[in-house]
């Protein structure tokens, strides 16, 4: 379930209240009149389920509800109500298959906003795959892996493309295009210093490195487990189960292809950084087309869900 928390101008609350009464899905109805002071007006709670959100805040916005007054929303973790159990037994399909489009939108676009603080993950680990490419140290990389913060602004391509929202797309293609190229950049600086104090040496850059050498070496599989984990981490965002991200974040070569095209480049070792700059892209491009590809059939198949006629057995 999801607590809506609007502020709606007076002459609107009514209209609001008819929306949620007619919406499925709804429970626990709260008016409070004139509650609200910044906007000035009516305070209107109430829960809906997460299937039947969207179809709700698309109503909300298009009674201008956005600009007016005020709509949050907020995961119920815990609802004791057999009210709410009925709602949610009510609303079509199920909680875990639906899109949220609003709270997805919003949460790529906070994730793929060029930031201080994303430049600085992105560059730290970025760094911290240069040392694990040089050290051959497979920990590192998988530390690396977990640390980037790349997969925001994927999805953000992803949610944009699907959504055709252009505005989106360039602020998630600028996060990903600069940080790439902020992170490889101090990472080439990173592998001099290093280099000069006797901790990088080409010795190790041109070593068997048995450990990380696929970095360099991209292959099909290094699509197909993109594609997996772009499947993944999609299905991950939408269903707001976010502890899979972590799997997903370790399981492409990102972060390390960049990490080691940045070390290669700084050693003029042209054949590593380009099987590096390969890798990457085809990483990047494998996320890509499979989360938009999964974002486009989870929105066919829930918007023919919800035009199906209700089954006899339903309720």
């Amino acid at each position: 379930m999801l607590h809506l928390r609007l502020i709606t101008p007076s002459g609107t609350t009514d209209a609001v209240v008819r929306l949620i009464g007619a919406t499925v899905g709804t429970a626990h109805l709260v008016v409070l009149p004139g509650a609200a002071r910044d906007p000035a007006g009516d305070l209107v709670l109430c829960d809906v389920a997460r299937e039947a959100a969207d179809d709700l805040l698309t109503g909300l916005r298009e009674l201008g509800l956005d600009r007016t007054g005020s709509i949050a929303v907020g995961s119920i973790d815990l609802s004791l109500s057999e009210r709410a159990d009925r709602a949610e037994e009510d609303a079509p399909g199920e909680g875990a298959d639906a899109v949220v489009w609003e709270q997805l939108s919003e949460a790529t676009h906070e994730e793929s906003t060029l930031s201080v603080t994303y430049l600085a993950f992105i560059t730290l680990a970025t760094m911290i795959a240069a040392c694990g490419v040089v050290l051959d140290n497979a920990i590192l990389i998988v530390g690396a892996m977990a640390v980037g913060p790349e997969f925001g602004p994927l999805a953000g391509v992803c949610t944009a493309l699907v959504q055709r929202a252009p505005r989106l797309a360039l602020r998630s293609l600028i996060a990903l295009l600069a940080g790439f190229a902020v992170a490889m950049a101090v990472t080439v600086g990173f592998t001099h210093l290093m280099d000069a104090i006797g901790q990088f040496t080409r010795v190790q850059l041109e070593a068997d490195r048995p450990n990380t050498n696929f970095i360099y070496r991209p292959d099909a599989f290094s699509f197909v487990v993109a594609v997996l984990a772009g499947v993944a981490g999609t299905l991950s965002l939408t269903s707001s189960k976010s502890g899979a991200l972590v799997g997903v974040a370790i399981s492409v070569t990102t972060v390390p292809a960049a990490a080691n095209a940045a070390v290669a480049f700084a050693y003029d070792e042209y054949r590593q950084a380009w099987g590096s700059t390969e890798q990457l892209l085809l990483n990047l491009a494998g996320i890509t087309v499979a989360g938009t590809l999964t974002l486009l059939t989870q929105k066919h198949l829930w918007n023919r869900h919800r035009t199906s006629p209700p089954s006899p057995t339903t309720r």
